[in-house]
């Protein structure tokens, strides 16, 4: 099972909408009074929270660690890593009223989707880390991940994983490759389509498919967009929108194409290798899950070393072994390459781990949803969804 099988599909988040959505001035917090006084070099403790499935662990002993270990042996420093996001939502929903009422969250570190980073960071929520703390990140991390559009240099977020929204087919029982979005729409496909049901997970592939660049695009965009789906829709061309069962429905054959995530793939393929995944020609989605650091953390530097401990290109590799997502440490190829391990040495060859030169020029990471155009984008992304 994939840490993606565990999530819920996304609705757009009333509860946030209200807040972040309307941007409710109280809630901002302005960078001098975001920082505490950190107790790093007198207190040995880091805490960070983490998705489900998203960290390596010894195959005879579930509670160990490896990555992890090292960092605790190598710095003294005991990490109380906790397994307690499970959807963006509902974790913004969590710790959002401490943040607001600027109180400690009790949390060092935390991971969540660059999407919902973009509002943390536009809140003031989060701490600006010290690069010249960091210096395997400033040297390691994936050019195409260096700048979005939420956090120009990424001051205050650092991938932990990447990952691409693309599309997902059964090569055999399609009959043809399938190289664009536009290929979705063919009359033999009818009712064997799905897509995403989330809004922030959907929208940028839709829009590529449309010629429109995710850099820069327009309202009028993404309604031209949903009037497109819409009719999708209507002629019940779309089977269904969903979260991560997309999985389920293309290993039965009940669906032949789909909207999917890079990871997932490279573990459909173990099973089925019929199972394809395209970036299509006009593009996809680069996406990452980031590292963030909460307003008034008490361990703020030991935190900064966590975060450049695995931007150590053996340390990344490893990682990437076992989650199987996008690494944002190119130079990790080289590591996994050169394993004794055949299977190991496999991955460095993988496009969906380590996207080749060719990928790498179709991957874009889309401008983000601003707060004000939410509401509206989610009510009508909501209402196509079914949601």
């Amino acid at each position: 099972m994939s840490r993606r099988s565990l999530l819920r599909a996304l609705g757009g988040g009333a509860a946030v909408s209200t807040l972040a959505g309307c941007g409710v001035p109280a809630a901002y917090i302005e960078p001098g009074e975001r920082a505490a006084g950190d107790r790093s070099r007198q207190d040995k403790k880091l805490a960070f929270a983490n998705w489900p499935l998203y960290i390596d662990t010894d195959d005879e002993d579930k509670t160990k660690r490896p990555s992890l270990d090292a960092f605790e042996k190598r710095t003294g420093i005991d990490v109380r890593y906790t397994e307690e996001i499970n959807d963006n939502d509902e974790f913004f929903g969590k710790i959002s009223p401490s943040l607001m009422n600027h109180q400690e969250t009790g949390r060092d570190l935390i991971v969540i989707s660059d999407w919902m980073c973009a509002r943390f960071v536009r809140l003031g929520w989060v701490q600006e880390m010290d690069r010249a703390a960091q210096p395997n990140v400033t040297k390691y991390l994936d050019p195409l991940l260096r700048s979005p559009h939420f956090d120009p240099g990424r001051k205050f977020t650092v991938p932990w994983q990447s990952g691409i929204t693309g599309i997902a087919y059964n090569k055999r029982k399609v009959g043809r490759e399938i190289k664009q979005v536009s290929d979705l729409w063919a009359d033999d496909l009818k009712g064997r389509v799905t897509l995403l049901s989330g809004l922030d997970e959907a929208f940028a592939l839709l829009l590529q498919g449309d010629g429109v660049d995710i850099r820069k695009w327009k309202a009028d965009d993404f309604h031209r967009m949903c009037d497109k789906v819409e009719k999708m829709v209507d002629s019940h061309h779309i089977r269904r929108f969903t979260g991560n069962d997309y999985i389920k429905d293309l290993s039965s054959g009940d669906v032949l194409a789909c909207q999917a995530y890079s990871g997932d793939v490279i573990q459909l393929q173990a099973d089925d290798p019929d199972i394809e995944f395209v970036v299509p020609e006009e593009g996809a989605e680069l996406w990452a899950e980031s590292l963030m650091i909460p307003n008034l953390a008490r361990h703020k530097r030991n935190a900064e070393r966590l975060i450049d401990h695995y931007y150590q290109p053996e340390v990344a590799a490893e990682l990437a072994a076992w989650v199987n997502y996008v690494c944002p440490v190119p130079a990790a190829r080289d590591v996994l390459a050169s394993a004794k391990d055949k299977e190991l040495a496999a991955l460095a060859e993988d496009p969906l781990i380590f996207p080749d030169d060719a990928m790498r020029e179709r991957l874009v990471i889309a401008r983000d949803i601003t707060s004000k155009e939410r509401t509206e984008f989610a009510k009508r992304w909501n209402a196509l969804a079914g949601l």
